[in-house]
């Protein structure tokens, strides 16, 4: 009886935790999708499908999915010189949009999860505030 007893508190937290953590993906990316329509949909457009050679996809890359802390980084810091996304080199520059800490997690959010991205962890905004400029 203890035993079962256990097994259902340690079930019941970790559910809880999951469903929170999901309904704070949710919010988080409601936020991201405003900010995305505001700062980056003029580039990216409105699927993340970007522009060939111009501005690098969003929906589907790799680059997304494999360098978050860079993704991360671009997005708070802004970015320049050569990237390679879905094996096309892209060579040009983002500005920084002036993004809070916020913001910047509220849309790597969105677009993480966006266009047949599928993140695994959710970005906090003490995950980008730890980020530095390299």
């Amino acid at each position: 009886m203890k035993l079962f007893l256990i097994a259902y508190v340690v079930c019941t937290a970790l559910l809880s935790a999951i469903l929170f953590q999901d309904k704070e993906l949710e919010k988080s990316m409601e936020r991201g999708r405003d900010i995305y329509n505001d700062f980056c949909v003029n580039c990216h457009l409105t699927q993340g499908e970007g522009v060939a050679h111009t501005f690098p996809p969003l929906a589907k890359s790799d680059y997304l999915m494999q360098q978050r802390e860079n993704s991360i980084r671009g997005i708070k810091y802004g970015q320049s010189g050569e990237i390679k996304v879905n094996n096309i080199t892209y060579n040009g520059a983002m500005p920084a949009m002036g993004l809070s800490d916020e913001e910047v997690a509220d849309v790597m959010n969105y677009i993480s999860n966006s266009w047949g991205n599928v993140s695994k962890k959710i970005v906090t905004p003490k995950e980008v505030a730890l980020m530095a400029k390299e």
